[in-house]
């Protein structure tokens, strides 16, 4: 059975950097986002969080985040090849990712969609642009997207 995705839900953001990761969680503040926000420093730890191993061996399967905001420059395990697994699995694959990184390359973005991003959205330099950057992205992928509900759902 393929778990829940709760529109309302965490937000799991994947950034090493942890200067992005402040601005981020300044931004949701700016933009009164109240979804709970779960870091993952690295493309390891945003798996084993995803598929409830390592460290998240005792979280709830079935508990997906709403959304996951994904750097592609990461340690361990990168963010193209955190994408790959998502879709792979059963368990994961509607789950909404959106790239959210400083890459200017082409490739990163064919790439990206190639292995099913729903959106690619390069970080402003800007503090300004990246807090309205953000809550628009919140806005849309959180309030008004509606994510698909799981085959042989009572949804």
């Amino acid at each position: 059975m393929t778990p829940e995705i709760d529109p309302k839900g965490t937000v799991l953001l994947v950034e090493d950097n942890p200067d992005d990761v402040a601005l981020t969680l300044r931004a949701f503040k700016k933009n009164h986002f109240m979804n709970p926000v779960v870091v993952a420093k690295d493309g390891a730890e945003a798996l084993d969080y995803l598929f409830c191993e390592g460290e998240h061996a005792g979280r709830d399967p079935h508990d997906l985040p709403a959304l996951m905001l994904l750097d592609l420059k990461l340690p361990k395990v990168d963010g193209m090849e955190v994408l790959r697994r998502v879709r792979a699995d059963e368990r994961t694959k509607l789950l909404r990712v959106v790239i959210l990184t400083t890459s200017r390359e082409q490739q990163d973005l064919v790439t990206s969609y190639e292995l099913g991003a729903n959106s690619y959205v390069r970080k402003p330099v800007d503090f300004d642009e990246f807090v309205a950057a953000v809550g628009q992205l919140g806005f849309y992928w959180l309030m008004l997207n509606e994510p698909p509900r799981p085959r042989g759902g009572l949804g």
